[in-house]
């Protein structure tokens, strides 16, 4: 019989590259189906976001070994290699147990024809470590190819963040590898309805609301996140949050609006914060099944009324809100090490059509805050032309908008994730 545990992560694995699944959403939803716990789900979901972070690295090595090259290989059996590969280059799995239980799955899961293929190729993946296969793969490439390979990202994103840091190779470095370290939990104490001293955990490194989960803690286990006093936040997003909260503002202060509220983190820490000046917060978010996590979000807070339009023409007055928030659409290229499988899905296409909205969003923003008032444009993407990029466009051409200050936090440096932030002022 396979075994189960990695037969689930075979299948969360196919979900996430053939359907492509989230895998945050549906590995859980197998565990708890197949009822795998403990120490079982913790190696399921190293097995499985492991392979996911190191895939491009994976995939080298399968090329080379692979006679016909890894283009000639079924999509399904490349999963099985790549689960295989990580078993045997990157956990603590005996070389002969990650072989036979990778080969058990193929023969189960796809058929006999492939199981030989499999067998001959995952034993010469285990006749060298994971460097010594880095040190073949990557001969003869230059910087950016060589790094792509060797920690895993697209060439793309790794001259993107590259640019994003000013051409610094070393901090380059230091960052491709942060992405591929799993983040730890962070909550975040919602001011008003929890304090920090509440949580477990340890402070937060830059926000005064955030613990940090030791590993292993399960946020889920809380009655202050059960209930809605507390939440699961990165603290890069609480940042954001408190960054809009505390930026100078003269006159009124009692009318906030969170332009792109889903999926609602923010929203419930801003709203948390404005209920504590007797400010009003509307949530609004396009999406009816993103507006429902909102309101999940900010079930405890009686100031904020969470609205379904479509940002760029939601049916409010120009210059009526004193802050407001735009947690634009994008990449996500400053989550990759919480959302493995996005360095993936994403092409330097998707910025074309995502610049464009991102630009129409802030200019709405702009129109819809008071003379004085305070807008702050946020992505989690460092993308140059996702940030400064946009900004620069918006602003430059109109003489009514102060760009206050602009903050980029990074993982390697931070702790957060590469959450980029921008306050601007209507003069």
């Amino acid at each position: 019989m396979t075994d189960p545990v990695r037969s689930v992560a075979f299948h969360a694995l196919r979900a996430v590259s053939h359907d492509d699944a989230y895998v945050n959403l549906v590995l859980p939803a197998m565990l708890d189906e197949h009822h795998i716990e403990g120490r079982d789900a913790a190696f399921a979901t190293e097995l499985v976001h492991g392979t996911l972070r190191r895939r491009g690295t994976y995939d080298a090595i399968i090329d080379h070994v692979a006679s016909k090259g890894i283009g000639s290989i079924d999509a399904p059996v490349l999963d099985a290699l790549r689960l295989g590969a990580h078993q045997l280059l990157s956990m603590r799995v005996p070389a002969h147990a990650a072989v036979s239980t990778t080969v058990d799955v193929v023969r189960r899961e796809i058929g006999h024809k492939p199981v030989h293929f499999a067998n001959a190729l995952l034993r010469k993946i285990g006749q060298k470590d994971l460097d010594g296969w880095i040190t073949i793969v990557t001969e003869g490439l230059d910087g950016h190819a060589a790094r792509a390979v060797r920690t895993s990202h697209p060439l793309w994103i790794v001259e993107a963040l590259h640019q994003a840091l000013g051409g610094h190779g070393a901090q380059i470095d230091k960052l491709l590898a942060a992405d591929n370290v799993p983040p730890r939990v962070t909550l975040v104490a919602r001011p008003g309805l929890s304090t920090p001293e509440s949580l477990p955990g340890t402070p937060g490194k830059l926000s005064p609301y955030a613990r940090i989960l030791d590993e292993g803690g399960d946020p889920g286990a809380l009655a202050e996140v059960r209930d809605g006093r507390a939440g699961v936040q990165d603290e890069g997003s609480q940042l954001v949050a408190i960054a809009l909260a505390e930026a100078d503002l003269d006159g009124a202060d009692a009318r906030w609006l969170d332009l792109c509220a889903g999926p609602g983190g923010k929203a419930a820490l801003l709203g948390a914060l404005a209920a504590e000046r007797g400010a009003h917060l509307t949530a609004n978010e396009v999406q009816e099944h993103r507006a429902e996590l909102v309101r999940h979000g900010v079930r405890r807070l009686s100031n904020v009324d969470v609205t379904v339009h479509d940002g760029r023409e939601g049916p409010w007055e120009a210059g009526t809100f004193d802050r407001v928030l735009v947690d634009a659409p994008c990449t996500g290229l400053g989550a990759l090490r919480r959302r493995p499988e996005s360095r993936w899905r994403r092409t330097p296409a998707d910025l074309d059509g995502l610049v464009p909205l991102q630009e129409a969003l802030l200019t709405r923003a702009l129109e819809l805050v008071r003379p004085g008032g305070v807008v702050a444009y946020a992505t989690c993407s460092p993308h140059v032309r996702e940030t400064t990029g946009v900004v620069d466009a918006v602003t430059s051409a109109r003489d009514d908008v102060e760009v206050v200050s602009t903050q980029q936090w990074w993982p390697h440096i931070d702790g957060t994730d590469a959450m980029f932030c921008a306050l601007m002022r209507r003069r």
